[in-house]
């Protein structure tokens, strides 16, 4: 194995020293059922096993993703059901998925996309592309086109200028967003040719999918910084997983730091009922608690909103604490200190 390459085996882990040979069987029952890929970036910053390191638990197989509960589903946010020709999902009036390819550099533990992407995931063809940007220019209600996957950072710049200029040429498309992880797990991906690739006269967003604040190293935030200065605009996306950023402290030291590159967190995602993620996911209730205990600490530019994509596909709903109760007399507000206080209006 070069030393360059990305770790795809339960052997390459072993030889990295990610996992124990008593862990190797195991770890190849996992790889069966779920892709296995891990940057030399991210592969480099790991510094424990998945029960104590917060990259480890993102990054390396562990055998708990084999331990399934009933409530957990193949596609839990519903895409299938919102795709009318391959490589779209739209599911809200104004905006669409666009999924040019199911493969990314890493595969994340908790991925709720994990029974689709991979190595042999489906990528579309050059009809299919075409298909999929006729159906966006078909529909005049779609302001915005989200590029996700798999990680269309993983599309040569070539590609990805194909597809910036096709969106670009259609005039009801107002906002182009790239999701992408490419940025702290492939930095060096994020070359000159890529940022240029991204030009276009609509406004273009990137959304950082990152969930603890090691991931964001020296050559992450140059990747960052040279999309921010060429005037692309960045949020944040993260998932509340237990054991990686489920403290205050974890999600303040994140937000604070996106800040610093002038990122802003966007989305804190509860996780979602993807198989064998158990092990990731908190309650609401304990989620909506690190939120609350965020409000009173950390500025409002570093609050994300906090949601829940309702399975079936029924959409994205912010579930963060409720601090308004209606009263007979008004309302009682509740502080991010936890006092109440009589409202009348």
């Amino acid at each position: 194995m070069n030393k360059h390459s990305s770790l795809r085996s339960a052997s390459d882990l072993e030889a990295k020293g990610l996992i124990a040979p008593a862990e190797r069987i195991g770890i190849e029952e996992v790889a069966r059922r779920f892709s296995v890929a891990i940057t030399p970036a991210m592969a480099d910053l790991i510094g424990g096993p998945p029960t104590e390191d917060p990259l480890a638990a993102q990054f390396v197989p562990d055998q708990r993703e084999l331990v399934f509960s009933a409530e957990e589903l193949a596609d839990p946010i519903g895409d299938e059901a919102f795709s009318p020709v391959p490589g779209i999902v739209h599911r809200y009036p104004d905006r669409v998925l666009l999924k040019p390819l199911h493969v990314c550099p890493v595969y994340c533990r908790f991925c709720f996309r994990r029974e689709m992407v991979g190595p042999e995931g489906e990528n579309l063809t050059n009809a299919e592309l075409e298909t999929a940007l006729a159906y966006i220019a078909g529909n005049p209600a779609i302001f915005e086109v989200i590029v996700t996957g798999g990680d269309p950072f993983a599309l040569s710049p070539r590609r990805i200028r194909g597809i910036v200029e096709a969106l670009s040429a259609v005039g009801h498309v107002g906002v182009i967003r790239f999701h992408t992880r490419v940025p702290v797990v492939a930095p060096e991906r994020v070359t000159t040719e890529l940022v240029e690739s991204l030009g276009s006269d609509k406004a273009v967003f990137v959304a950082l999918h990152t969930n603890h604040v090691r991931e964001l190293t020296p050559a992450a935030r140059e990747a960052c910084t040279k999309l921010v200065k060429a005037g692309i605009a960045m949020v944040s996306q993260s998932v509340l997983l237990r054991g990686v950023n489920d403290t205050p402290e974890a999600l303040t030291a994140l937000f604070r730091a996106l800040l610093t590159l002038r990122i802003k967190p966007y989305y804190l995602h509860h996780g979602d009922l993807a198989k064998g993620t158990g092990h990731f996911r908190t309650s609401i209730a304990e989620g909506q608690a690190l939120m609350r205990e965020l409000r009173g600490n950390l500025t409002g530019l570093g609050q994300p909103t906090y949601v829940l994509d309702i399975p079936g596909g029924h959409g994205k709903v912010p579930i963060g604490p409720g601090y308004l109760e209606k009263t007979q007399e008004g309302y009682v507000v509740t502080d991010p200190q936890g006092g109440t206080h009589a409202y009348r209006g």
